[in-house]
């Protein structure tokens, strides 16, 4: 799984970041290396459509929240992953 705009999902489920700090925590929980043109092009879309948002910044750094709509895309997105992953599990005969 590399979509950026799950990746980025999934990282702000746990809690507000900025971009650093989700492109080290995709790293950790997804094995994914997101270049920052990756992940700002990404984290642009996710505002545009509603999904995401900018919150106050304490520092120089953005960090972004994830919005209802956002969770409710990700959980969406989730369940649809997890349909495919269990059919190929059973199509390779490891379910």
């Amino acid at each position: 799984m590399t979509d950026p705009s799950i990746l980025i999902l999934a990282s702000l489920a746990e809690g507000d970041k900025h971009g650093y700090a989700m492109m080290e925590d995709i790293k950790l929980f997804a094995g994914v290396s997101l270049g920052p043109g990756t992940l700002y092009g990404a984290i642009t879309r996710l505002e545009e459509r509603g999904w995401i948002r900018p919150t106050k910044a304490s520092d120089r750094r953005q960090p972004y929240t994830l919005t209802a709509a956002g969770r409710r895309h990700l959980a969406e997105q989730l369940d649809s992953i997890g349909s495919v992953v269990s059919t190929g599990r059973e199509r390779l005969g490891l379910a």
